[in-house]
């Protein structure tokens, strides 16, 4: 195509979209508000019936201000006769699964402060409780003839050092409790010694240990005392259950003792299980991060390892239908790095693994019915597309395009059914074959987008430092007028190995937000990105900051080079690894009017002592803030040790109970910038965790971005 039709082409699109954005009203901050989340969608085994989850925001009772999260289950049937309808209505549900005849829906749903299994039969008729076990009920799966499901529970320590059942002998574990002073574990069993603080010692540790329990105390011993929340003392083990598909049936143990297992389904002749978990018994918990495929009898006995390595990490398995193959992703217990997806006889060993050559980070591996394909999500370049592998070529079909995100998916008798995210639309259905074609849109949750007006991206690339290809988006303002010069907001991603792009959904409607209030939005995918590869992801090892910097910077540049920027009114912000590269930028770069850091890392030391995500240290940095070399990177890589040189306005933002990063940072960081009389504001949002604006509360999530607006805007005018 010669480049003055293609220029034709794209000027066409422009004037065509602009027409068709007339008489439509902007995207306002409680648009947030309406955006109706679609997932968990799963397909009856003919494939007639499709079930899925809408996440809804609701008023908050009688309150004008406050709102909460609805999670409810829909049904739509594939041959397209209906439109999609609920089946629940009450309290929350989720984690819908089909019974093998279709007739009935098992889920999760709160009974008594603890999650347990309904099941809701098609015929009609309210939803029945199924489980009330006394340690909860998630993750249902039927067994192949219907008669059972598989369940997980959390079993706290305490509790399953006394559970016969799941601890035969009350004993205690292999592993050592790491209670200093203590040989093994003597110290774990309660004491029946009698509480006297001015008795014996044993009086007196029973004493101690009541304290405890009546919360006067938090000990910890674990490495791990970090949760999203707050610190905490207790250990739980994720075991699994089986229980007849009648109400009233008692649990059934298949796993015990002190492991823990993440994943679980069973065989298709249902006679066993298949599980992935670990069970290293000397090792505490806590320091063991591999895991390991197990095949299980489904009353608990036969226990065997299929696949485990030191230093390794095997999970997701999925078995064929035949049950005679294993699929299966295995990869380091390194953070930094792409699980390689496999498969294997399952009856064969590490020598008859066969990999399949994808490098991306992959998800939902499901296999079609007659074995010849896995089917798969994985970020990339942008986008989530839904990929498909041929087994016997090893050949990798890209089906979806990088301009959508494939969130949920599953395939039966021909029929996929999945959930898309793209720019015009957050959240919706759709209906496809096997191979994506025909797709059509079968539900229409979010059609009150059509009527705003939006901001569509531009792609473009360049070619950083180290010979990477970078992909940057523009969003130019919705109020564009060639000629006219914008504000502009650069938007830097977390992770830092996110990856944003048009398939995204969680900054679709704060780039919207940003472009209906005049802002041209930039935004792009710097080294150490997800989504790119391999090489790509590791590309800001021991480089966090410069590094990242020169990519975020040169997308910005060659945007402003465009000429509709206006370079006096550059602003930026970003979220948790952004967070702390916004504070890089700003004491390394003056360019900006105003400047905003949300939930951040500002002190990689003290980030390893409060943040639960503290392994990032070591995996990004080769070793611990004591050692001397390592000591120096964090130092040069922290944005504390520039503070001095940060003159941008600069507003901080962190979440009371934000225990991923912790928060004594953005304290250092404002109090820092408070002491040396520099434009700060500090804001913390009570109660508030990590996820704050993606998954909080409604209202603190309007109030940050109202207040990140609301900042830029004292600056730039």
């Amino acid at each position: 195509m010669s480049k003055i039709r293609y220029t034709s082409i794209f000027f066409l699109f422009l004037t065509l979209t602009t027409l068709a954005q007339q008489g439509k009203e902007p995207v306002k901050v409680t648009d947030l508000l309406k955006i109706k989340s679609l997932g968990g969608v799963t397909l009856s085994r003919d494939g007639s019936k499709a079930a899925f989850s809408v996440t809804s925001i609701e008023p908050d009772g009688d309150s004008k201000t406050d709102y909460k999260y609805t999670n409810q289950l829909w049904m739509v049937a594939t041959d397209g006769s209906s439109a999609p309808r609920p089946l629940t209505a009450k309290e929350n549900a989720s984690q819908a699964t089909w019974s093998p005849d279709g007739k009935q829906l098992a889920f999760v749903r709160t009974a008594d402060g603890k999650a347990q299994i309904f099941l809701l039969s098609l015929d009609g008729g309210e939803a029945i409780q199924l489980t009330k076990f006394k340690y909860g009920a998630s993750s249902p799966s039927w067994s192949p003839d219907g008669k059972q499901l598989l369940f997980a529970a959390s079993i706290p320590l305490k509790d399953l050092l006394k559970d016969t059942d799941l601890n035969p002998g009350k004993l205690s574990p292999q592993w050592p409790a790491e209670k200093p002073g203590f040989d093994k574990n003597q110290q774990l069993q309660a004491s029946t010694a009698k509480a006297d603080p001015d008795g014996s010692l044993e009086e007196v540790r029973a004493y101690l240990d009541n304290n405890a329990t009546d919360r006067k105390a938090r000990v910890f011993n674990k490495l791990n005392f970090l949760d999203e929340t707050n610190v905490s003392s207790e250990m739980s083990f994720n075991h699994y259950f089986v229980v007849n598909a009648v109400p009233g049936a008692t649990p059934v143990a298949i796993t015990k003792g002190f492991y823990r297992f993440n994943s679980a389904d069973f065989t298709p002749d249902g006679k066993q299980v298949i599980l992935a978990g670990d069970v290293d018994s000397l090792q505490h918990p806590d320091r063991s991060l591999e895991s390991q495929l197990f095949l299980v009898n489904t009353n608990g006995s036969g226990l065997r390892m299929l696949l485990g390595e030191e230093g390794k990490i095997y999970s997701g398995p999925r078995l064929s239908p035949s049950g005679k193959w294993l699929a299966f992703q295995y990869g380091t217990t390194s953070f930094v790095s792409v699980p390689t997806l496999a498969i294997m006889p399952i009856n064969g060993t590490v020598k008859d693994i066969i990999n399949i050559p994808f490098d991306r980070s992959k998800g939902a591996v499901t296999w079609s019915a007659d074995e010849k394909y896995l089917y798969f999500t994985a970020q990339s370049n942008g986008g989530a597309p839904l990929y498909r592998v041929e087994v016997k070529t090893k050949k990798v079909d890209q089906l979806t395009d990088y301009n959508s995100g494939i969130s949920s998916f599953d395939i039966e008798n021909n029929k996929l059914v999945f959930v898309k995210t793209e720019v015009a639309n957050p959240f919706e259905l759709f209906l496809a074959d096997a191979s994506v074609q025909n797709a059509r849109q079968i539900s229409h949750f979010n059609d009150w987008v059509q009527n705003k007006k939006l901001s569509f991206p531009e792609k473009k690339t360049f070619t950083n430092s180290k010979g990477m290809t970078v992909e940057y988006w523009v969003m130019k303002p919705i109020n564009y007028e060639a000629g006219k010069k914008f504000p502009v907001v650069l938007e830097i991603h977390g992770g830092p190995s996110a990856m944003w792009g048009p398939g995204e959904s969680s900054m679709w409607h704060e780039f919207q937000y940003f472009a209906s209030k005049g802002y041209g939005v930039v935004y792009c995918n710097p080294r150490g990105s997800g989504g790119y590869g391999l090489d790509f992801l590791r590309g800001n090892i021991n480089d966090w900051g410069a590094g990242p910097t020169s990519d975020v910077l040169t997308a910005l540049d060659k945007a402003i080079a465009e000429g509709w920027a206006d370079t006096s009114k550059l602003t930026v912000t970003g979220g948790s690894y952004a967070g702390y590269l916004v504070a890089w930028i700003v004491a390394h770069d003056k360019r900006f009017k105003a400047a905003c850091s949300q939930r951040g890392v500002y002190d990689l030391a003290t980030f390893f002592g409060e943040g639960n995500a503290w392994r990032l240290v070591p995996n990004y940095f080769g070793g611990y803030p004591w050692q001397p070399e390592t000591k120096t990177i964090l130092e040069r890589e922290s944005p504390i040790t520039y503070v001095a040189n940060i003159t941008t306005p600069y507003i901080i933002f962190h979440g009371d109970n934000d225990r991923r990063t912790g928060f004594v940072q953005s304290e250092m960081l404002y109090h820092s910038l408070k002491a040396l009389g520099r434009p700060v504001e500090y804001v913390r949002h009570p109660n508030a965790t990590h996820e704050i604006t993606r998954s909080g509360d409604n209202r603190q999530r309007i109030d940050q971005l109202l207040r990140t607006w609301e900042f830029f805007e004292r600056w730039i005018k």
